[in-house]
């Protein structure tokens, strides 16, 4: 009767080790009883019935999924090949398992699809200047989708937009054009300012008695002032028009 006792108590025991499940603080577990969803059992050591019942654990900790290098032509037709990272976690442990075969899978697909779509829908240039608002039209769509999965998607981040070798060299072509278009303009605003400078001082050294001879002067003995320089003598139009009035007054 003693060895029936103690064979029981042994069966009883290893039935109860084999029955301990462990979930971890970052766990939740899906439990089912005879197929059906019981409930979600919180993180510890939990006696999960042999055959009559089953347990799924689900890593609740935010996940990031690199999304593959996908090819996608934009609103304007130029081919571009674009990647992105997605950051998510479990919200309900419960729907990950029971709405959806293989979250992990199908929120890879969901933003592969979703980032082709929205890279589509716009223009190149409006993508290579605007990349935070395509990732958070991304976010919104990928998050409403996957909303009755129970997963909150966190963010979403567009690492590398590739170009067509063609592509960044014509757009190199665009930009040195560019350059220089704002160079021309720059020139020949620097060139109306200088008109309009000369054109002042113009008026003033004519409306000042000696003021160009006393120009003409300075400039003289600024060139004077390296001996490597040619000196040019230059005999203001008044200078001649004076010694034409006197050679009238000498012959009369």
């Amino acid at each position: 009767m003693q060895d029936l006792l103690t064979f029981i108590v042994v069966v009883v025991g290893i039935i109860i080790l084999i029955s301990i499940r462990q979930v971890n603080q970052y766990q939740r577990g899906v439990k089912f009883t005879l197929g059906k969803f019981t409930r979600i059992v919180e993180p510890g050591w939990r006696i999960i019935i042999p055959i009559f019942q089953s347990m799924m654990k689900v890593d609740m900790r935010t996940k990031a999924v690199d999304v593959p290098s996908q090819e996608a032509i934009t609103k304007d037709n130029v081919s571009v090949s674009i990647n992105a990272v997605i950051y998510y976690k479990i919200s309900d442990a419960a729907k990950a398992v029971l709405e959806v075969e293989n979250f992990y899978y199908a929120v890879s697909q969901l933003a592969q699809t979703t980032m082709r779509n929205a890279v589509g829908a716009v223009t190149l240039d409006h993508l290579l200047q605007n990349r935070e608002e395509i990732s958070g039209n991304i976010k919104i769509i990928v998050d409403e989708a996957t909303d009755e999965w129970g997963i909150l998607v966190a963010n979403v981040e567009l690492k590398d937009i590739m170009l067509p070798e063609d592509m960044k060299r014509t757009m190199g072509k665009e930009a040195e054009a560019e350059r220089e278009r704002r160079a021309v303009i720059i020139n020949s605003e620097g060139e109306v300012v200088a008109a309009r400078n000369l054109a002042m001082a113009a008026q003033t050294l004519s409306g000042v008695p000696g003021a160009l001879h006393l120009r003409t002067l300075h400039a003289i003995n600024d060139i004077s002032s390296d001996a490597s320089n040619t000196t040019v003598w230059m005999v203001p139009i008044e200078a001649l028009r004076a010694l034409e009035g006197l050679s009238r007054v000498a012959k009369k």
